[in-house]
């Protein structure tokens, strides 16, 4: 007699299928952790290069400050003054704070009353009034004048100048003028403002040089 046998649709029964080749496993909880922590790593250095820049600018902003570059500019252009140079008297007499010296000397320029008024004669103005130093445009455009009538008057010397700006012309000339050295200023006042100006004008112009026109 035949014996019966069962027999699945086609014949023969399927093995269950193999995986397929470079199929994608689900990331463990380890390599999710690894990437939250890898971009918590990538932001904090993020923040601390945009701090680290942030407290610079603050730092120089305190140490060299600057402030109405554009009339600075202005008055460069317009009197042949070198800019660096404006900044740098403007921060040896103020730092560019508005205030009135025990002698009177006023604004970002510290001009006192007497010079304001040999730079209305000189200048040709008819106008002025002392409150008006306190103006910082009125203040840095009178200063830029003084500067750069100093500067004429002793054939273009920075030294004798500045000198000239801070003891007094009298004083300038006394020191040897236009051919006067740092060390002829008998002034230790005088002599350690016109050695400051000196080194904040290299420090001006070299951190501000594109605010300052260069």
């Amino acid at each position: 007699m035949a014996q019966n046998r069962t027999s699945t649709a086609g014949g023969r029964r399927r093995s269950n299928p193999a995986p397929r080749r470079g199929s994608t496993k689900p990331r463990t909880g380890a390599g999710r952790a690894f990437l939250i922590l890898a971009g918590l790593i990538a932001v904090g250095i993020l923040a601390i290069l945009i701090i680290s820049g942030l407290a610079s600018k603050g730092i120089k902003e305190v140490a060299l400050p600057l402030k109405h570059e554009d009339i600075i500019r202005q008055q460069s252009q317009e009197k042949g003054v070198d800019a660096s140079l404006i900044a740098a008297v403007i921060y040896a007499e103020s730092q560019f704070v508005d205030q009135t010296s025990h002698a009177d000397a006023r604004g970002l320029m510290q001009i006192t009353p007497a010079t304001a008024e040999e730079i209305e004669k000189l200048s040709g103005g008819t106008t002025f009034k002392l409150e008006d130093l306190r103006d910082p445009e009125l203040n840095i455009r009178y200063g830029t004048f003084y500067l750069a009538h100093l500067l004429e008057m002793y054939d273009g010397d920075v030294v004798a100048a500045l000198a000239a700006y801070n003891g007094g012309p009298g004083n300038a000339n006394e020191w040897g003028g236009a051919d006067m050295t740092i060390d002829d200023i008998t002034f230790p006042e005088t002599r350690e403002y016109v050695k400051k100006v000196l080194e904040k004008q290299r420090e001006y112009k070299h951190e501000y040089s594109l605010e300052l026109g260069y």
